[in-house]
């Protein structure tokens, strides 16, 4: 075996629970393992189809069917255009179309290659056509390579509900290209890093430190250090999706900051990034924290001014806290008619809390409101 091989090895994460599901997650700086390992899904005489966004596809598509080509019987690309307000049942339904008119059957496969967006939505496809397909997730931005494409959760939005229809479907496998971090631009990239400090924050607290200590090298975005990052995030959310594969338990933990975040981004009809709503909604779940003396008064600032060291917005304007609080009770996460919001015990240490008030929640929300 190779040393490069044997490198490969090394940082392979394999997400498994009993007998149901096992797939592995491909931690690379370029497309070039992507057809060795497709290979393993005895793809040679099965139909491929891609499905990527007009954003992604000027970018990365031409390379990937050239190195998935070779190794399927017949190969297309299927474009959705880019932005989230296309992430609807209407988009699927062309989506099938294709699929159709394609002619693939139980034994086919999607790609999924873009962000969460792509991601949910070939998962979503993938879980319904035919009662399910095999699908793989090639994911291109930062979080959806730490966050949606592990887990299997996917869906589209309904009537500006985020996710509001979906379905668990778990991928094949999936490969990260951690060489397009570079295509992203400063905004997309910060989004991300909500997600990956949000697993430091909920269960690691080594992991949020490092993310700290490197920072410099990370807004660089220096490959081996972001390779890193990624392989750290991704075993942090596996270790959760296993205990908890349909989020009965511990993997709400990793809603943290999504309660009042959903609730903002909904109102600001997705202009802000998804990352920059999980940023404020952090900070909203880490104030409620320190006001509940579970973290110390030291600890929640910090949380606070480490979003802004790595691009992201700490406070909110144009809205009412009271419109907010009104979104939030209407997220898919409510359990009996009870805001189930993730809390802080301590660094790296989270809970599900069903007890957090409307006055809690106004409070916090007021404290991070710029206006």
């Amino acid at each position: 075996m190779t040393d490069v091989r044997k490198q490969q090895e090394s940082n392979v994460i394999t997400v498994k629970k009993d007998h149901r599901f096992a797939y592995h997650i491909y931690p690379e700086l370029s497309f070039d393992a992507l057809p060795e390992y497709l290979e393993e899904l005895e793809i040679k005489d099965r139909r491929i189809v891609i499905v990527s966004d007009s954003n992604v596809a000027p970018l990365y598509l031409n390379e990937v069917k050239e190195k998935l080509t070779p190794v399927c019987r017949q190969l297309s690309a299927y474009l959705i255009p880019a932005g989230e307000e296309h992430k609807n049942l209407d988009e699927i339904r062309k989506l099938y179309v294709h699929l159709i008119e394609q002619g693939l059957d139980r034994n086919d496969l999607l790609v999924a290659l873009g962000g969460g967006v792509i991601g949910d939505m070939t998962g979503f496809a993938a879980a319904t056509y035919l009662r399910g397909i095999r699908f793989v997730q090639v994911p291109t931005t930062l979080l959806s390579q730490v966050d949606s494409s592990i887990g299997g959760k996917t869906g589209v939005d309904f009537d500006q509900y985020k996710n509001m229809v979906g379905a668990f479907h778990q991928p094949s496998l999936v490969y990260i290209n951690i060489g397009t971090l570079g295509s992203l631009d400063e905004r997309q990239f910060a989004s991300g890093m909500a997600e990956v400090l949000k697993h430091g924050l909920i269960k690691d607290a080594s992991y949020y430190e490092w993310c700290l200590d490197h920072m410099a090298e990370i807004e660089e975005r220096d490959p081996e250090i972001l390779r890193e990052m990624v392989i750290g995030s991704c075993q942090i959310k596996r270790k959760v999706v296993e205990r908890d594969p349909l989020e009965k338990g511990d993997r709400a933990l990793l809603n943290f900051g999504h309660t009042a975040g959903h609730a903002i981004e909904k109102l600001k009809h997705f202009e802000l990034a998804h990352g920059e709503c999980v940023a404020l909604g952090s900070v909203v779940a880490a104030y409620i924290s320190w006001k509940r003396d579970l973290i110390d008064e030291d600890t929640f600032f910090e949380i606070r001014d480490m979003f802004v060291g790595f691009g992201l917005p700490i406070s909110f304007d144009s809205l009412a806290v009271e419109d907010i609080l009104a979104a939030a009770k209407h997220d898919k996460k409510m359990d009996k008619g009870t805001i189930r919001f993730i809390l802080l015990k301590k660094l790296g240490s989270a809970y599900v809390d069903e007890t957090v008030s409307d006055q809690e929640i106004a409070e916090a929300l007021q404290f991070i409101k710029a206006d």
